[in-house]
C-alpha cells in the first residue's frame, strides 16, 4: 500500500542536512589513510564457458590496506578502452559468479563489480572477510549497527572506502577509459553509490537504484522491516546510547553525499517500498546537486523496477 508521503509532497520534501561541522574533514583523512596502501589492483584471468565476455578474479586494496575481490568483465570485441560500470551490492550479498553479471559486458561496457566485506551468506555468496577488529562493541546480528558508537569504527566508513577505491581499480586496467566511469547499485548498492558520487569528484554519472542508508532517522521511525529494523532494535536495548548512534549515522547519509555530487544520475524509487522508504530516496535525490532524473514505478515495494529500471539505465547512459 501507499503508507508515505504522496507523490506530489515527495517531489518536493527537501528536509534539512545537520551533517557534522567536520564531515568532509573526516572523508578526506579516512581516504587519505587508505592511500597510504598501494592499491595493488591484480586482475586474474578465469576460464569460463562465456565466448564472448572475458573474466577476470580482482583483487584490490581497500580500507586498511585490506584485500577486497571483485569480478572483472569485458567484451572480447574491443577496438578501444570502454566506459566501465563499477556496480556495489545489496545488503547480505556478495559477488556471487560471474554469470550473475552478464548485462553492462553484453551491452559493450567494462563492469567492475565490488564485493562487499564480511557479506555474501544471505542471499548470493560473497569472498571478502571483514577483518578489520574496528567496531567491536555489542551489535545486533547483522551489520548495521557495527561499530556504530563512534565514526571512526562504524562498519561503512570501511565499505565506503572500499567502494571509493574500486573505482580507482576500474581506472587502473588499460582497457577502461577513465574519464568514463559509472557507478551503480540497489539498495545497500545504491546508498553506496551516493556515497562515491558524493566522494569522488570526477565521475561519468551515478544510478542508484532504490537506495538504502539514507535520512537514517526517518527511516528508522517509520518502517519496521530490517535491515534499518537493526538500528531500532540496538537502540531498543542500548537505551543510553541513542544519541551517539545517531551522531555516527550522521556522517553516512546519503543527503550528505548527494549534496556534494558533481556527475549526472538516474535515480529509481518505488513507491510502495516498505524497506526504503520512498521520502527517504526522494530526501537524498532532492539533495542531489548535479543534473538528475527520478524513474517512479507507483506500484513496487524494494524490488522497484528490476528488468523494466534496467531498460531505463541503459538509455540514460547511451545518451552520456
Amino acid at each position: 500500500m501507499l503508507y508515505d508521503l504522496p507523490l506530489e509532497q515527495l517531489q518536493t520534501y527537501l528536509p534539512p542536512r545537520r551533517e557534522p561541522d567536520d564531515f568532509d574533514a573526516f572523508w578526506q583523512q579516512t581516504l587519505d589513510a587508505a592511500r597510504q596502501f598501494p592499491l595493488n589492483a591484480h586482475f586474474e584471468p578465469v576460464a569460463t564457458d562465456l565466448k564472448l565476455i572475458e573474466v577476470f578474479d580482482v583483487t584490490f586494496a581497500g580500507y586498511g590496506g585490506q584485500p577486497i575481490k571483485g569480478w572483472f568483465l569485458l567484451p572480447r570485441q574491443r577496438a578501444e578502452p570502454l566506459p566501465c560500470v563499477v556496480e556495489y551490492i545489496g545488503y547480505g550479498g556478495g559477488r556471487g559468479l560471474p554469470l550473475d553479471w552478464l548485462l553492462w559486458p553484453t551491452a559493450g561496457y567494462a563492469l567492475l563489480v565490488m564485493d562487499i566485506r564480511g557479506q555474501g551468506s544471505a542471499w548470493r555468496t560473497g569472498d571478502t572477510p571483514d577483518p578489520e577488529p574496528e567496531g567491536s562493541n555489542p551489535h545486533y546480528p547483522g551489520f548495521m549497527t557495527r561499530g556504530v558508537l563512534h565514526p571512526d569504527t562504524y562498519y561503512y566508513r570501511r565499505v565506503f572506502t572500499d567502494a571509493v577505491r574500486a573505482v580507482e581499480a576500474a581506472r587502473a586496467h588499460t582497457a577502461v577509459d577513465p574519464q568514463r566511469i559509472i557507478i551503480t547499485g540497489g539498495s545497500q548498492g545504491g546508498g553506496i553509490t551516493l556515497a562515491v558520487a558524493g566522494l569522488v569528484p570526477d565521475l561519468w554519472a551515478a544510478m542508484p537504484d532504490v537506495p538504502f542508508l539514507c535520512h537514517f532517522r526517518r527511516a528508522v521511525e517509520l518502517v519496521d522491516s530490517f535491515p534499518y529494523q537493526e538500528i531500532a532494535r540496538f537502540c531498543q536495548r542500548h537505551r543510553d546510547k541513542v544519541d551517539a548512534v545517531f551522531a555516527t549515522l550522521n556522517y553516512f547519509d546519503g543527503m550528505h553525499f548527494a549534496a556534494r555530487a558533481t556527475c549526472p544520475a538516474l535515480f529509481s524509487a518505488g513507491l510502495m517500498d516498505d524497506i526504503c522508504p520512498p521520502s527517504t530516496v526522494f530526501a537524498a535525490y532532492n539533495h542531489y546537486a548535479a543534473a538528475k532524473r527520478m524513474q517512479v514505478w507507483p506500484f513496487n515495494r524494494h524490488e522497484g523496477g528490476e528488468s523494466f529500471q534496467n531498460v531505463e539505465k541503459l538509455a540514460f547512459m547511451a545518451a552520456l
